[in-house]
């Protein structure tokens, strides 16, 4: 699990969309590859990413 803290506020999705470009530029990867999976009005959300796993699980192993 990631803790993520954006200030944009929770209004008509704006930080959902702050969610998404933060962790698209951490992950590198590109925006479109990451989406709100469930949760998106709750402060627990489940993200969606495309692109290759093992790659991904070793960048979020390093930022976690």
């Amino acid at each position: 699990m990631l803790r993520l803290r954006v200030s944009a506020v929770p209004d008509k999705g704006k930080a959902n969309a702050a969610v998404v470009v933060l962790l698209a530029k951490a992950l590198g990867v590109p925006k479109s590859a990451i989406s709100v999976a469930s949760g998106e009005t709750a402060r627990l959300k489940t993200i969606a990413i495309a692109g290759d796993g093992a790659a991904l699980a070793e960048v979020i192993e390093a930022l976690g």
